[in-house]
């Protein structure tokens, strides 16, 4: 069998010359040299577009948690009477439940309204709330900020999970969550920096350290949401829209390699019964709990980092802001290493354990050990957990195909993500100090669990792909009717050889 090549450059017109045949060989060296090339410099152009401002978008994510957690150890506690009971922990709560109530409904925006629009009008409305946050007197407008806070970023992580994972294919994914995750964490600490230096404005034009805090970032937060409309791309199918981006051959070579990898390019007509069709999914909800399982450390870890440099290692207030910091740069190093070796052998699986078991261990450390082995805790930890959202993020978008399914689970899995904010701001209790000792078995006791999910999940997958390969199970619609019409769409109706068939078969596997 031979493949029809589509390189105008492989044959001569009658009127120049004679046409040359090249041997099937010839042509699909040739072929596929050129488009891996043009495919390469296009990839480049989606990384320098998309995954820095994603990264400064999902940072939006982190940067409430880090103010708050900042401001925690001033007086604003005090200064609105969020020391007295557990009001605190229900500011932290009430944000979770917001964001987790408009979940779905602004993921699914996303896609109708598209990214640009999206995206800049939530991050310039969350940087305006941060903003007027700073001008609040009592607990009760406190409450009211962190509800429109929530419902403000509700889309902003679950949207670009979306994006991203639109736009590379499975084996590029979790590199791609890890540059995510990297920005936002270098925001994050930045953040914490910069809060440490606004604190030491308190008392300067009539505001407080805390006050300066929200004004600046918000502030910040505005002008990225201007900026966002510009700077962010649409999805592939509408990317020669985007503002100075691809052409229209560049978009259709990017929308042909991931329809290659798994025929989902264009969505089908939206309708609320292809919405709900997709809970009948178990792997959803597994992945769920997996997430939810991990937010509980990251809730308990970002908001209270800082108190519990305080309060359960001894640091002065400046000195807990300063230190919350570095552990945050740290984490670079293992969110892309390990990334990179989740891409290059395609597991998803037994990084997740590896990074679980790393968290395990930090914790313990922090837990049951002296001051020294426990701070280093917090970085095993902190590097552990920010892994896992990389690992875990491609490992759900690795398994899950077609448009409207991945904003489905990109909604609920962010929606339980939150649910395990609300658990995770209650298990950092002040009585405990300086040991903490629920959130230390809480945490442990999670990633045990998600251990387990995976292994389970690993199981299944492997099992799922003997069978396909047998032609004995259709693996996520991808190899049964469609198929064929796939392939044509992607390499036009010329034959296309067994090895090539077999190939892409095998790509539409589940990724363990």
């Amino acid at each position: 069998m031979s493949i029809r090549s589509t390189d105008p450059g492989s044959t001569n017109d009658s009127s120049t010359g004679p046409k040359v045949a090249l041997t099937s060989q010839e042509g699909t060296s040739a072929e596929i040299e050129r488009r891996l090339c043009e495919e390469k410099k296009i990839r480049l152009k989606v990384d320098i577009r998309l995954c820095t401002i994603a990264g400064l978008l999902c940072s939006l994510n982190l940067l409430d948690s880090g103010i708050i957690s900042s401001a925690s150890v001033t007086s604003m506690l005090h200064d609105l009477s969020l020391d007295q009971g557990n009001r605190y922990s229900v500011s932290i709560l009430i944000f979770t439940v917001s964001s987790v109530c408009f979940q779905l409904p602004a993921t699914l925006a996303v896609r109708m309204l598209g990214p640009r629009s999206f995206f800049a009008l939530t991050t310039f409305s969350f940087g305006l709330i941060t903003l007027s946050t700073a001008f609040i007197h009592s607990w009760k407008e406190m409450i009211l900020m962190r509800v429109l806070l929530g419902a403000a970023m509700s889309g902003i992580y679950p949207g670009l999970a979306l994006l991203i994972s639109s736009w590379y294919r499975r084996e590029e994914l979790q590199l791609r969550f890890a540059f995510l995750q990297c920005g936002e964490v270098v925001v994050l600490a930045t953040g914490g920096i910069l809060n440490w230096g606004l604190n030491h404005l308190d008392g300067r034009g009539g505001l407080k350290g805390w006050q300066w805090m929200y004004l600046v970032q918000g502030l910040v937060a505005c002008v990225i949401g201007v900026a966002t409309y510009w700077w962010i791309v649409d999805f592939p199918e509408h990317s020669n829209q985007s503002f100075f981006f691809l052409t229209r051959n560049e978009a259709h070579i990017a929308t042909s390699r991931i329809q290659r990898d798994r025929g989902d390019v264009v969505p089908a007509p939206f309708a609320w019964s292809e919405v709900f069709r997709h809970f009948r999914d178990l792997k959803i909800y597994g992945f769920a709990a997996s997430f939810f399982l991990q937010n509980l450390v990251s809730t308990s870890l970002s908001y209270f980092l800082p108190i519990i440099l305080q309060s359960g290692l001894g640091f002065s207030t400046n000195e807990a802001i300063l230190l919350s910091a570095p552990p945050y740069y740290y984490a670079v190093i293992p969110v892309i290493i390990s990334s990179w070796i989740g891409d290059k052998y395609r597991l998803r699986g037994p990084v997740i354990i590896f990074n679980s078991l790393c968290l395990i261990a930090g914790y313990i450390m922090l837990g049951f050990t002296d001051q020294v082995p426990r701070l280093v805790g917090t970085y095993l930890a902190t590097g552990a957990y920010i892994s896992n959202w990389a690992a875990l993020s491609s490992y759900q978008a690795c398994n899950i195909t077609g448009q409207w399914k991945r904003a489905v689970a990109a909604a609920t899995l962010s929606a339980c993500n939150g649910l395990g904010g609300v658990a995770g701001s209650f298990i950092v209790r002040q009585e405990e100090a300086p040991r903490y000792l629920t959130a230390i078995w809480v945490s442990i006791s999670s990633h045990i669990f998600i251990i387990i999910i995976v292994a389970a999940f690993s199981l299944f997958f492997y099992l799922a792909n003997s069978k396909q390969t047998k032609g004995s199970k259709v693996i996520e619609e991808t190899v049964c009717g469609h198929m064929e019409k796939k392939l044509q769409l992607t390499y036009g109706s010329g034959e296309l050889s067994l090895h090539i068939l077999i190939q892409l078969i095998q790509q539409l596997n589940f990724v363990i």
